[in-house]
């Protein structure tokens, strides 16, 4: 048993081969280790390696051009990633199934961006509209799939929650930060809570103005899954930090929205 854990969690090791993620993943079943940190540790080593710490405005930056450059570790990307493909995630727990995602969508998203570096912005990569979202750039269960199927028609639909749009990054500066870690089930619900904080309290997920206040068009692509305007200002004001806090209890309201389209480099 311990050996066939081994084997398994190896699969998606740092230093797992291209051979071993098939052997381990081939038959749909899930690792063990993919409920767990080590499952992901091949991304959070990526991660830790090439995501800054926060700027004054709270973004934190991702070194593509670094990443293109280091041919080893990009290449324990595309293994961590065509591993994660061979996996049955549904018959992971909730929060493990939460954690697959966004770690694999996040992944790919790094990996798109790497694989046509020197880019202005992730809509260059297609359509102005659609960019490589409908594109069927991963595997689930080896079968290939999108990155809209992942955030819209597995992690929206399946496990509806707002912070869903905390975790997923879209290497925009616009979007919530890309963090120093992979997502980990035993984790999941503080670490995007405190993911929902960092961005609200930016001035890329709210501002304050003279009229009241702009925030980012995330809060109105997907205004359903924050129940509205009402909703909405309520779960800012849940995070908002004094001086935010204070303006919505003074009467302040959502005026305008915004997004930047920039790479997050």
């Amino acid at each position: 048993m311990k050996r066939s854990i081994l084997i398994m969690t190896a699969a998606l090791s740092f230093a797992a081969a291209p051979s071993m993620a098939q052997t381990s993943y081939g038959s749909g079943t899930p690792a063990p280790a993919a409920q767990s940190a080590s499952a992901h540790v091949a991304f959070t080593n990526i991660l830790q390696k090439y995501v800054s710490a926060p700027d004054g405005q709270g973004l934190t930056h991702f070194n593509y051009s670094g990443l293109k450059a280091h041919i080893a570790d990009k290449a324990a990307l595309d293994r961590y990633i065509d591993g994660l493909g061979q996996v049955n995630p549904a018959s992971l727990p909730d929060n493990a199934q939460i954690a697959f995602y966004a770690n694999l969508y996040n992944a790919v998203t790094v990996q798109v961006i790497v694989d046509n570096y020197p880019v202005s912005s992730i809509r260059k990569l297609g359509p102005l509209t659609t960019g490589p979202w409908k594109k069927k750039l991963l595997k689930i269960k080896g079968q290939p799939a999108s990155l809209n199927d992942v955030e819209h028609e597995i992690l929206r639909k399946q496990f509806p929650s707002p912070y869903i749009h905390y975790m997923v990054n879209c290497a925009s500066v616009g979007c919530p930060n890309l963090f120093g870690k992979a997502w980990e089930a035993s984790t999941l619900q503080e670490k995007r809570k405190a993911a929902a904080a960092a961005y609200i309290n930016s001035p890329r997920g709210v501002q304050i103005t003279p009229k009241g206040l702009k925030i980012s068009s995330i809060y109105k692509w997907f205004k359903e899954d924050f129940g509205g305007k009402a909703g909405t200002l309520k779960h800012i004001r849940q995070y908002a930090g004094p001086e935010l806090a204070a303006a919505i209890d003074n009467g302040a309201k959502v005026v305008d929205y915004g997004y930047d389209w920039s790479l997050n480099e």
